[in-house]
């Protein structure tokens, strides 16, 4: 206990620093956790590890020995059982990176028409309580996602949006999937959330909105079938009961104003 306080009041900046690294990571590490099945499973590796740290300082070498083997295994398993908190995590790391540079698929202008035509339709989805789930695709590509569905290719319209989600038609039930001013893809499967803290009155496609947002930096929206309410998911945060002018805003946000942005800095460094 001397020799730590001793080493404790002697740290030079870069201990300073290296202490601060560790505590943002750890920080980080349980934030990505927070909500997840993963959670409980980091608990009950906390427990592992203070019950080896108490059989090594009670000197119990039987139950050290066995704890040691487990261990080991352990340090297999982790990145298998934390795999989906581990690839959000990292997806979200090279997101953030200076050296993601995404070649945008549609100008501003272009993409001002798919605003409007994207919100002619959900009006109409929202009047008449057709359930729907419209994803915008940004810098993160969802293409094994796009796969699931149908490909279509099409210019985005409210008209053909209105056509897909009509209840008789075959793709009503998935997602549609916009890349830019085309329509990707329509009857897309979408992946659903873990998130053990989520409201329970969501259904699947609030569900199925939240876990693309988790995994991507999408802009999805979704609405309900039972009451006509807008929601938007975006980085595995929900907003909902959006009216027209407040999804306007989100979208041309999200959607045109960073575009010119994106179009102004690489004009810039070119």
């Amino acid at each position: 206990m001397q020799n730590f306080l001793s080493q404790l009041f002697t740290l030079n900046w870069m201990g300073v620093i290296e202490i601060i690294f560790i505590t943002v990571i750890i920080y980080q590490i349980l934030k990505q956790f927070k909500g997840t099945r993963a959670m409980t499973l980091l608990n009950g590796l906390g427990i592992f590890l203070i019950v080896s740290w108490l059989a090594s300082l009670l000197h119990m070498q039987a139950v050290s020995w066995i704890l040691g083997y487990v261990g080991a295994m352990l340090v297999v398993a982790l990145p298998v059982v934390f795999q989906p908190e581990l690839r959000r995590a990292l997806e979200r790391l090279g997101r953030r990176s200076p050296l993601n540079i995404h070649i945008q698929s549609a100008s501003a202008d272009e993409m001002k028409s798919v605003v409007e035509e994207v919100l002619k339709a959900v009006k109409n989805l929202s009047d008449n309580q057709i359930g729907s789930l419209i994803v915008l695709e940004k810098n993160t590509g969802i293409q094994e996602y796009i796969d699931t569905g149908i490909k279509l290719e099409g210019t985005v319209s409210a008209e053909l949006i209105l056509s897909i989600f009509m209840p008789s038609t075959p793709l009503h039930d998935g997602a549609v999937i916009l890349r830019g001013n085309r329509v990707a893809a329509a009857g897309c499967f979408l992946p659903l959330s873990q998130n053990d803290i989520l409201q329970q009155d969501l259904g699947t496609r609030h569900r199925a909105a939240i876990g693309l947002s988790e995994v991507c930096d999408a802009l999805i929206i979704v609405v309900s079938e039972e009451t006509g309410i807008i929601s938007t998911a975006q980085n595995g945060q929900m907003q909902r009961s959006l009216d027209s002018k407040a999804l306007r805003e989100k979208l041309n946000g999200e959607m045109v104003l960073e575009k010119e942005t994106s179009k102004r800095d690489f004009a810039f460094w070119r």
